[in-house]
């Protein structure tokens, strides 16, 4: 039976894809600062007669530019495709605000009836949503089926703010007989963390239409999970559902398993990544066995699983007759695990949905699984605060009488199982050594190069940058530069780190590591050699050292690289040639889009 309503969303969606009409700029990279610098762009929507599309990705738009290209579309009340995605590189975020106001503004007097915006990476942060509010509280986003809002640096604040126009505009539209039926909600890398995804759970279970939901790498843990569940139980259209890089533990999966029963049409899960370990897994593969016959693709890759949770996974893909990709790269399953899966797979011809196990790890001790487990519970509660007392009441009965299978063939009841998860005690054993595990111990320079992780940084201790310089000066000054440049960049690659004080510290030490840097190119006269060196440990240019690879987290070098262009020891010449090298399109820094548009508007500013 068909769906009036997405009938009508096919319908006019159509209208505006191949062979629609419409503007594009898109990849242009021009730099609109005044009405003059849009005159092309107010030319080309000014000729368009049928104007369903406005893409202006990949360029960069100032105020008085924004305020131009508003009055133009004024004229243009068929417009359905706002696409902005990438439009404010290097523009202050004062700046975003009134360009995103004078845009609104525009469609606002059309008349228009959106059916997708796309303001994607745009790191506008919650400064920006204050521009955008007013666009979405207004009766030309009552029809609004598409929202992408991709990497825009949100925050919390942004988040809430976010959610409160939405649900002012579902209000509005309800008045207005035109009820807001968002289809897509697309907000990866948003820093929303709990509060900010407990706020959009709120509008979700409001909605209840939403058919797809991404919220990747937004350092939400299990109570916002928790929230979001409970939201998408009230959304059954729900078909892709994308929490990749988020904290879900083995707490989490259990509201998702509490909801997927009521998700029937789910076709993708995207959990890649999200600390699910074996119990999680368990849990999953539980909901997902009876059922679920639209399932074609789920992401469980990098969850530190077992293998016995690896195989429960494999048996709960029996019935998915459409299944064309299983994802489970990168756990812990073994070789034996590994074989076993594959065999289950293979009697139930689902062998060829198997993604690629090459990156699967031996499998931990069982006792070194559950530790593992709690510790990083204990974590999230740290980060949660209260949090807990919001999940333990969260389960439903829903989960009554669902069993999961053991590799031996004996039934665990899946409602003892959750209860397990929750109330696992460290023994007297265990909390002697996970204390003994906190206590600072003594690492040299040399150990945390080889190993430059978090605790052994932190180990160095409050003479880190000493320590550091004494190993890079040595007793050869030639050797100055190619000590230096590895340790900075392990270094700075730690202000990526969830946990603020190691990235305080990291970014402390960084800057000045920088100083230093910057003041021995000045006294060898190197300047030249430095800047080439930065760009090859950046990734920006190639190196004629075949052997040296990136073996850090640009994310977290570009954020100390960031703060170290604001200071005044940094050299002109060297913001110049980043800025230079940074314009250009480079695989290696474009997965972090934030960031580096980040580092841009910095440069832009100098």
């Amino acid at each position: 039976m068909s769906d009036p309503a997405m009938d009508e969303v096919t319908k006019q969606l159509s209208i505006t894809s191949v062979g629609s009409s419409g503007v594009s700029f898109e990849g242009k990279s021009l730099k609109l600062n005044t009405e003059d610098d849009a005159r092309d762009v107010i030319k080309a929507v000014n000729a368009c007669q049928n104007l369903h599309y406005l893409n202006l990705e990949g360029n960069t738009l100032g105020v008085d530019a924004a305020k131009a290209i508003g009055k133009a579309l004024e004229a243009h009340s068929e417009l359905k495709r706002a696409l902005w995605k990438d439009l404010f590189t290097g523009r202050m975020k004062t700046e975003i605000p009134k360009a995103l106001h004078f845009l609104s503004s525009g469609l606002v007097l059309a008349g228009t009836q959106l059916l997708e915006l796309d303001l994607s990476d745009n790191a506008f942060g919650p400064i920006g949503v204050e521009g955008l509010a007013m666009l979405l509280r207004s009766p030309s986003c009552h029809l609004l089926q598409i929202l992408k809002l991709n990497n825009n640096g949100l925050g919390i604040s942004g988040g809430k703010m976010l959610s409160r126009a939405l649900l002012d505009c579902y209000n509005n539209s309800r008045e207005s007989g035109k009820t807001l039926a968002l289809k897509v909600f697309i907000a990866g890398r948003n820093r929303l963390e709990n509060e900010g995804a407990k706020a959009l759970a709120e509008v979700f279970r409001t909605l209840g239409t939403l058919e797809e939901v991404c919220m990747p790498q937004n350092g939400i843990y299990h109570v916002g999970i928790t929230a979001l569940s409970e939201a998408f139980v009230q959304n059954p259209n729900l078909r892709v559902l994308n929490l990749n890089d988020n904290t879900i533990t083995a707490k989490g999966a259990v509201a998702l398993a509490n909801a997927f029963p009521k998700l029937q049409k789910l076709q993708e899960i995207n959990l890649g990544d999200c600390l699910l370990k074996t119990k999680g897994a368990l849990l999953l593969a539980a909901a997902l066995a009876d059922e679920h016959n639209d399932l074609q693709k789920l992401h469980l890759g990098f969850n530190e699983i077992g293998a016995r949770g690896g195989l429960e996974l494999s048996r709960a893909m029996r019935n998915k007759e459409k299944l064309v990709l299983l994802d489970l790269g990168g756990n812990q399953f073994g070789e034996t695990g590994r074989q076993e899966l594959q065999s289950e797979l293979q009697d139930s011809g689902r062998l060829g949905a198997l993604g690629s196990l090459s990156e699967d790890e031996d499998e931990d001790e069982e006792e070194g699984e559950d530790e593992e487990e709690e510790d990083d519970e204990e974590d999230e509660d740290e980060e949660e605060e209260d949090g807990d007392d919001e999940v333990d009441g969260s389960e439903e009965s829903e989960t009554e009488g669902k069993s999961l299978e053991k590799g031996d063939g004996n039934i665990v009841d899946f409602e003892k199982t959750i209860q397990q998860i929750q109330s696992v005690k460290l023994s007297d054993s265990e909390e002697t050594k996970l204390q003994s595990d906190v206590v600072t111990s003594s690492v040299t320079v040399t150990e945390f190069l080889q190993s430059p992780t978090q605790e052994n940084f932190t180990a160095l201790g409050s003479n880190r940058v000493e320590l550091m310089l004494k190993e890079i000066r040595g007793n050869n000054e030639d050797t100055f530069l190619e000590k230096m440049m590895p340790i900075l960049m392990k270094v700075s690659s730690l202000s990526a780190s969830s946990k603020e004080q190691v990235k305080q510290e990291s970014v402390s030490c960084s800057d000045a590591l920088y100083r230093e840097l910057f003041k021995w190119a000045e006294k060898q006269e190197q300047s030249s050699i430095v800047n080439n060196s930065l760009l090859v440990h950046l990734g920006l240019i190639k190196s004629e050292d075949k052997k040296l690879k990136l073996a850090w987290n640009l994310d977290g070098c570009m954020f100390a690289l960031e703060h170290a262009i604001r200071q005044d020891y940094f050299p002109k010449g060297t913001r110049e040639t980043l800025q230079i090298f940074l314009n250009r399109p480079n695989l290696n820094m474009d997965v972090f889009p934030a960031t580096k548009h980040k580092l841009m508007s910095t440069l832009f500013q100098f």
